[in-house]
């Protein structure tokens, strides 16, 4: 590790400073030679007054233990029905893999609980068919979580669940992970699963609100395969409930867990909450995060060299987009002298999270700022990325002699005979107009 990993570390520790994760680790997972590292992550968690909530499954455990009986179960992750001998094989399983779990955190010099906190009731009948000892999470016992929590306890949860008259019942752990974080007000579900990233249209994706993922999940581009499916319906309904981040993780890889949390590209898919990610106006404190986010791109002659002074003059004219706090993104909007018009500029996204629609994001917000400002034209100088421009910003090309006088000189006196790209501002009709269409 570098003395700049460590500093980049830093700037993260007082926002999760006393906050709850709760972490979510499939049967597979513990069951990994990787797990011995994980709980080394965890103690590094607990060390920086992190609180944790242990969530596992069991499905790995319940498929071995069965085959060790010689037995069929008739579902093993508690999503489906679960009979009598797959519900005895499951409490076996599950007692065993909690008894393992806190003998590891007692390896690194954590103090553990089992936490018989879900209170659960059969889920019935579905589709005509009695799910038998298949239960769903009623309520989850936030006093004696918090007490744990307070005393600096890791409180572990298994696959069950209990209800008022003493029986047990198969609950799915991904499922009780969402209620579980939802009572205790976490700020995130980190999941510990086989699979640690989505992919859309065979592209890795890093980020997605949870309306976005209900969207494809619509659409079929995310059923890649059922557990992992059972993760991302988790995710969206975390977030839908309150929950503002949902990480999936590959459990299997090294310092993942660490690496997601402590760095803004994050090595994951994280499912946020809708108000994660805005656009604001660029702050003075923000100029040097700018520049190093464009450098590459200004060795690249992609976009104009700019210095800290040039920037700093015009820091009203900057945007940056934020995600989770970090400036992954930025654009500019300078107006263009004795012309009713302005140019879009220094439109820069983090090549961590390209693909993920947020330089569309950017231009459409300086559109509709361009749009409040009056402006009857937005320019966009470019030497590499005008079929961005063209394609995803709806602007079309245009000659050198488009551009209004004053700008055309600066033009011509840069030599960098980028593409002049323009698009129309048009006003937004009036609302009764928008009504009678309606």
């Amino acid at each position: 590790m570098h003395v700049s990993d460590l500093r980049g570390i830093l700037q993260y520790i007082p926002r999760f400073r006393d906050r709850t994760f709760v972490i979510a680790i499939d049967g597979e997972i513990v069951a990994s030679e990787n797990f011995s590292n994980l709980l080394l992550d965890l103690a590094v968690l607990r060390s920086l007054s992190i609180k944790v909530v242990i969530v596992h499954g069991a499905r790995h455990q319940v498929v071995e233990r069965a085959a060790e009986l010689g037995k069929k179960v008739s579902n093993a992750d508690g999503a489906g029905i679960t009979d009598e001998a797959t519900l005895k094989i499951s409490l076996d399983a599950a007692t065993r893999l909690t008894h393992e779990i806190m003998e590891g955190l007692t390896s690194v010099d954590l103090r553990a609980a089992y936490a018989n906190v879900v209170i659960a009731y059969p889920a019935g009948i579905l589709g005509g068919v009695d799910q038998q000892f298949t239960g769903k999470v009623e309520r989850v016992d936030t006093q004696a979580l918090e007490l744990f929590l307070s005393q600096g306890i890791v409180p572990i949860i298994p696959p069950l669940g209990f209800d008022g008259e003493g029986k047990t019942y198969r609950v799915n752990s991904d499922s009780i992970a969402v209620e579980v974080a939802e009572a205790v007000r976490a700020a995130k579900i980190i999941f510990l699963c086989e699979t640690g990233t989505l992919k859309v249209d065979g592209e890795i994706v890093r980020q997605l609100s949870g309306s976005e993922v209900e969207e494809l999940l619509k659409k079929g581009k995310l059923n890649e395969n059922k557990g992992q499916t059972l993760k991302i319906e988790a995710a969206a309904r975390a977030c839908r409930q309150g929950v503002p981040r949902v990480h999936l993780l590959d459990g299997h890889v090294n310092e993942a867990l660490l690496a997601e949390l402590f760095s803004n590209e994050g090595v994951g898919t994280m499912i946020h909450s809708n108000e994660y990610q805005h656009v604001r106006p660029a702050r003075r404190t923000d100029v040097r995060r700018i520049m190093a986010l464009i450098r590459q791109s200004v060795q690249n002659e992609e976009l104009v060299r700019r210095t800290r002074a040039d920037i700093l003059d015009r820091i009203g004219d900057y945007y940056v987009l934020e995600l989770d706090r970090n400036i992954v993104g930025c654009v500019a909007l300078h107006a263009i002298e004795k012309a009713n018009a302005g140019e879009l500029a220094c439109l820069y996204v983090n090549k961590s999270h390209a693909n993920s629609g947020y330089g569309r994001k950017l231009v459409a917000f300086v559109e509709e700022q361009a749009r409040e400002r009056g402006y009857d034209q937005l320019f966009a100088l470019s030497t590499q990325a005008f079929v961005f421009f063209q394609q995803k910003g709806g602007f079309t090309e245009a000659t050198p002699e488009a551009l209004p006088p004053g700008r055309r000189e600066k033009y011509d006196a840069s030599g960098r005979h980028s593409k002049v790209l323009v698009k129309p501002i048009l006003p937004l009709p009036p609302k009764a107009a928008l009504l009678a269409v309606e």
